[in-house]
């Protein structure tokens, strides 16, 4: 399955028995999945489902969730008035007219038009009621997940392409590291040879052990494992974007694993001379790609 991004919105609307049902659900990056809800307390005996069906289609997300129902008109005497909202919102109104100093003139069409102000549902249906509520807003939920999906797969893509982009880049790096280091060690090895036997000319000193000596100093300098590492690790963020599960987490362990190899081969690259100077820039170069990808994969599930 392609990556997803964590970025996606997605509203759908429909008709029900109970009105004009309208579910969005608006998803941004975070660290794990955050669950938000904004609805009106008639979805209440929903949520609990809601909630579980969303954790079951997402696993890393902040997602914010929105529901209202539109109520159209039903039979004559089937609606009945919430009358707790009904007078906390007449007393709200008349304090906020009192310290306006206005006069308060209620809008009895403005006050029913607030969701939960009218309960079209009998007292001995409710339970029903709820149950079929139930029904109808995972039915819209599953739709509007469904459309969240094709929205974040779109975005994934993207992302795909630019980190196997950027991967191409530090694998290609890695080449051209790889072709200074076969031509500088040697050149390392023989200077520092030629170094040591000024600085020791007048001291008796086996040509052996100086040799040896050499030898184990440009051992330290060289970046062959490095390298091979860095490139392993950038195959496997292509292997890993293409795999199926959970990407984001296992994809910034990996970075970081490639920004530690990448500073210890510029750890390494200060005494080979001009083209040491050359692998650095190439150093700095992998390491602005590594940056690069952990950007992206900031935004994958």
């Amino acid at each position: 399955m392609p990556i997803r991004s964590m970025t996606g919105f997605a509203r759908v609307s429909r008709p029900t028995p109970f009105g004009e049902l309208t579910l969005s659900l608006k998803a941004v990056n975070h660290r794990g999945l955050d669950l938000h809800f904004h609805m009106t307390g008639e979805f209440d005996p929903v949520e609990p489902a809601l909630r579980a069906l969303i954790r079951s289609r997402i696993s890393r997300g902040h997602i914010q969730v929105q529901a209202s129902l539109k109520k159209h008109g039903g039979p004559a005497g089937a609606a009945s008035l919430n009358e707790p909202l009904f007078r906390a919102w007449l007393a709200a109104l008349r304090f906020a007219a009192g310290e306006a100093g206005l006069e308060a003139r209620p809008d009895l069409n403005a006050a029913l038009s607030i969701p939960g102000m009218l309960d079209t549902r009998g007292g001995a249906s409710a339970g029903s009621d709820d149950a079929a509520l139930e029904a109808e807003v995972l039915s819209v939920a599953r739709e509007a997940l469904d459309e969240l999906d094709q929205f974040r797969l779109r975005e994934g893509m993207a992302t795909e392409a630019e980190i196997r982009a950027r991967t191409a880049s530090i694998r290609d790096i890695v080449a051209r590291m790889e072709a200074i280091r076969l031509r500088a060690l040697p050149a390392f090895h023989s200077r520092l040879r030629e170094r040591l036997s000024e600085l020791l000319d007048s001291v008796s000193i086996d040509p052996a052990r100086l040799a040896q000596e050499a030898a184990m100093l440009a051992e330290r300098s060289d970046i062959s494992e490095e390298l091979v590492r860095l490139s392993t690790h950038a195959i496997q963020v292509e292997n890993l974007i293409s795999a199926t599960g959970e990407t984001g987490k296992k994809l910034d362990f990996l970075l970081q694993e490639m920004n530690r190899e990448t500073n210890t081969i510029l750890s390494k690259t200060g005494g080979l001379g001009e083209q040491g100077l050359t692998l650095t820039d190439l150093g700095l170069a992998s390491k602005a790609e590594i940056d690069r990808i952990r950007e992206q994969s900031l935004n994958i599930e």
